[in-house]
């Protein structure tokens, strides 16, 4: 889907020699080797990702297609949350196909269904960065959304809907 993005790239004052506007560097990137990214794994063999982690994903697939992808920037941050919502609707094609219980018991159900959540966070990470939301910044937003949600009373936001 994405190798069809061609786009401009803006070259103006707030860009950088290769016509980029400058981004926010990660504060904890994780070691990037040519393609791949390094990720400590634990005893069990799996990894549970952080935000950094996919974010350098990200950024080393957009390093190897950047002769046919939109750069991660202001302007093509709609279009990766358009992305997004289209990677959504293949989640709820499986839901609606082939059903809960499919998911939950059937192995190869359950790992197309993982994959295209994958897709959606990609997509959702590509975003994040196009804005040049930090995974610290997305963190602290997130732990203070949480918080508020946990003290909050549902019954009260009732009435914002009713007619």
């Amino acid at each position: 889907i994405r190798l069809d993005c061609r786009c401009e790239r803006p070259f103006g004052s707030a860009s950088n020699e290769k016509g980029f506007a400058p981004r926010a560097p990660l504060v904890k990137q994780r070691v990037i080797v040519y393609d791949r990214v390094i990720l400590q794994k634990g005893d069990d063999g799996m990894s549970e990702l952080k935000i950094s982690d996919m974010l350098a994903y990200q950024r080393a697939l957009l390093e190897r297609h950047k002769e046919e992808w939109c750069p991660h920037e202001p302007q093509y941050g709609r279009d990766s949350l358009l992305w997004m919502i289209d990677e959504i609707g293949e989640v709820i094609a499986i839901i609606k196909k082939k059903g809960e219980q499919a998911i939950m018991e059937n192995p190869h159900v359950r790992a197309h269904f993982a994959e295209e959540c994958a897709d959606v966070m990609m997509y959702f990470v590509d975003m994040l960065d196009c804005f040049g939301i930090t995974p610290e910044e997305f963190s602290a937003a997130y732990e203070k959304k949480a918080q508020s949600n946990l003290s909050r009373s549902w019954e009260e936001n009732q009435t914002l809907y009713e007619d």
